[in-house]
């Protein structure tokens, strides 16, 4: 157990939950005020859902002792039962990377990455999906779902992990694709908005989008530096190559922007960023700095070219979720077979840029191909039985009223007395 890396455990784990508000803040600029509480809710509610099944049964899903095949892990963590908080001795992430920091250290830190994976769904169903059917549809989600691929991906014998030998540092599959996958298969299901590609649907507030695109841009240094498990050179490079991307990938989409328009736009550096950031994550323990320039770049230029997939496919994925989170979390997956290099981490592959063949970008694609497909067919089918027994939408009335007054009885705004 080293004091120094625990210090800095602890602190990447605060910080990655700070993203979760962020992530509400980013998210609830975007939607129309009378929908800016119940966009927070459905961001909040994760942090203490979610916090429930892990301790209960998440963590030692996705942790414990493995079953047989990598699939999933076993019931010795139940309930936390032997989450040690002064040796390190289990199979989680932190054994990949010879972590000097105890069990529960790890656990909570991954604790955070499971509360914030579901609360990026939330952006695709903004502004029509009942609080009930979101709050039962995360809570089992975050069981049958993300506790099962983090398990595949970051279990010391995950067969993501093991057999296919992918690598994903922070979180391009785990988090976003996973995410990404999901928010496809709900939008699909509970259709578009009242008046989608009929009137315009504007953010109220871009002011609480950029102050959260600005929290989840702090956080993520710890969402990445904290998934080195020490206060190391991976930690080191991890948080240097976090700052170029997004910053990069910001700066390409206000370029794209003023290309296409003519006009940058506040909305669109932001997403820009945290694009940047997204595509970054799979790859910034395995990656240097030129490289992570070109991620950032092709974030900048990938993302803002998928923002037309929903209108080409007519689904109505309200703040862009797919656009940046799967999209973007494919690409910085695949692009870490690229430009991975073994003297930034021994346990990669140098990847095709720097001469080691295609290998490393097969064992992405497979993972990517995977993650994705078992998401998206376990969310759609999850998402069927919730609206089969609660149903997902709210009424036409309720959402022509909003949010906030038909399902919290509150504004976020009350201007006269």
């Amino acid at each position: 157990m080293n004091s120094g890396d625990t210090a800095w455990m602890l602190m990447s784990s605060a910080l990655v939950l700070f993203m979760t508000p962020g992530l509400a803040f980013f998210y609830g600029g975007m939607v129309r005020a009378k929908n800016t509480l119940g966009m927070l809710m459905k961001n909040y509610v994760a942090m203490g859902l979610v916090t429930v099944t892990w301790i209960v049964v998440g963590y030692t899903l996705a942790f414990g002792t493995d079953l047989g095949g990598g699939m999933l892990g076993g019931l010795d963590y139940l309930g936390l039962k032997g989450v040690a908080i002064d040796i390190a001795k289990g199979e989680q992430a932190g054994a990949i990377h010879g972590a000097t920091v105890p069990d529960a250290v790890i656990m909570v830190f991954q604790m955070m990455f499971a509360i914030i994976t579901p609360a990026l769904i939330s952006g695709a169903i903004a502004e029509r999906m009942k609080f009930s059917a979101w709050a039962v549809f995360i809570a089992i989600w975050s069981i049958v779902v993300y506790a099962p691929v983090a398990h595949w991906v970051w279990s010391a014998h995950g067969f993501i992990f093991e057999h296919i030998k992918a690598v994903d540092f922070a979180g391009g599959t785990v988090v976003h694709i996973n995410a990404g996958a999901a928010a496809l298969a709900a939008v699909l299901i509970i259709g578009p908005r009242l008046g989608f590609r009929q009137s315009p649907i504007r953010p109220h507030s871009l002011p609480l989008t950029l102050l959260g695109a600005g929290m989840l841009w702090f956080g993520w240094f710890g969402f990445n530096g904290g998934s080195s498990f020490g206060a190391n050179a991976l930690a080191v490079n991890a948080f240097i190559v976090t700052q170029i991307a997004a910053g990069v990938a910001g700066t390409a989409w206000l370029l794209m922007e003023q290309f296409q328009h003519g006009k940058p736009t506040t909305l669109g550096f932001a997403s820009g960023a945290v694009a940047g950031l997204v595509a970054i994550t799979p790859a910034a323990g395995f990656v240097g700095y030129l490289a992570a320039v070109a991620i950032g770049v092709a974030a900048g230029v990938v993302c803002y070219l998928a923002l037309q997939i929903k209108f080409a496919l007519n689904f109505d994925d309200a703040l862009d979720v797919v656009a940046v989170h799967l999209v973007g979390g494919i690409l910085g997956s695949l692009l870490t077979g690229v430009f991975s290099e073994s003297r930034i981490n021994p346990s990669v592959l140098d990847g095709l840029f720097f001469g080691g063949g295609s290998t490393q970008l097969i064992r992405q694609t497979i993972a990517v191909v995977v993650a994705f497909g078992f998401s998206f067919i376990i969310s759609f089918v999850l998402l069927k039985l919730v609206d089969a027994v609660i149903g997902l939408r709210i009424t036409e009335a309720e959402e022509r009223r909003g949010l906030d007054i038909s399902l919290h009885e509150e504004q976020s705004y009350a201007l006269t007395e």
